[in-house]
């Protein structure tokens, strides 16, 4: 449903991206990770249009993915890292809001509107406010918006920063329930623990490259045994593949 080839991008002397390649597949969420700088935040970016590659491609459902290409992006949602909410306005105005830029009409629009909150648990605050909603119910709506046009795709970079445990597990079941529907999912966080749960394919980045690529059970037998008999962690793996130095970002 996705398919990325060589990515790379530029910002001046700055290797963001060098050469990236990734594929995500309909009832499938992949994992996207890398320490602070490695390119994660650059190539969903560029999965989803808002930046345009200095070398390589990136094909939704096997069309083309560029500047001008409207139909491929519209089956693209994007949960960003930051919450993109107009905090005076009802959920339910953010909602239809994002609907419109979609272009999607009614009575379609009124359906999807209430089918995205239900999913989220937000149907009973649908006129509130989200400045008075919680942080993890900010983020929750935030998902909602990116599935108003109903993507095939959800692209969703670092969505449970700063919720509390609750929210993140009704995150992750919003989650899964969307993979049981048959969306592609590509998913970043810092969070090695959300990664074991959700993602059923792995791919660690650093320096703007892909370091791994495989299932969850693969990479787990690369890992060193810590010294619980738990066996071996996708954070071994993880800082076994990128190094125990700290990655301060500005």
């Amino acid at each position: 449903m996705l398919e990325a080839t060589d990515l790379a991008k530029s910002y001046g002397p700055l290797a963001a991206v060098s050469g990236i390649s990734l594929t995500v597949r309909g009832g499938q969420i992949v994992g996207l990770l890398g320490p602070n700088g490695a390119g994660k935040t650059t190539t969903v970016s560029m999965l989803c249009g808002l930046a345009t590659p200095d070398r390589g491609s990136v094909r939704v459902a096997g069309k083309p993915l560029s500047e001008t290409a409207q139909e491929a992006k519209r089956r693209v949602g994007l949960v960003p890292q930051e919450i993109a909410l107009y905090e005076e306005m009802g959920a339910e105005a953010n909602l239809r809001l994002m609907g419109a830029l979609y272009g999607v009409d009614e009575p379609l629009l009124s359906r999807r509107v209430a089918a995205a909150l239900e999913l989220v648990g937000l149907s009973d605050r649908a006129r509130d406010k989200p400045a008075r909603f919680s942080g993890g119910m900010k983020r929750r709506l935030n998902i909602a918006c990116a599935l108003v046009h109903d993507p095939d795709v959800l692209l969703l970079d670092e969505p449970t920063v700063g919720v509390d445990p609750q929210s993140r597990n009704a995150i992750f079941e919003n989650l899964e329930t969307l993979r049981d529907r048959g969306k592609a999912l590509l998913y970043t966080t810092h969070y090695m623990e959300e990664a074991e749960r959700l993602c059923d394919h792995i791919v660690i980045v650093d320096h703007g490259r892909v370091i791994a690529s495989d299932t969850r059970e693969n990479l787990l037998k690369l890992g060193t045994a810590p010294a619980v008999p738990k066996g071996p962690s996708l954070e071994s793996v993880f800082l076994k593949l990128t190094g125990r130095d700290l990655r301060d970002s500005a």
